[in-house]
């Protein structure tokens, strides 16, 4: 994943369950901030 101005966010390897994303813990001050950490912590 990329952001829009094509800076890597995020990686998942081809063969493994591995994913890797970028976070920023001050983007909890962003509108939608809690709500995406709160979605991350409960993911399975």
């Amino acid at each position: 994943a990329t952001s829009s101005d094509g800076e890597i966010m995020g990686v998942r390897h081809k063969q493994f369950a591995v994913e890797g994303v970028q976070f920023h813990p001050e983007s909890i001050l962003s509108e939608h901030g809690h709500a995406l950490l709160k979605n991350f912590l409960e993911a399975k």
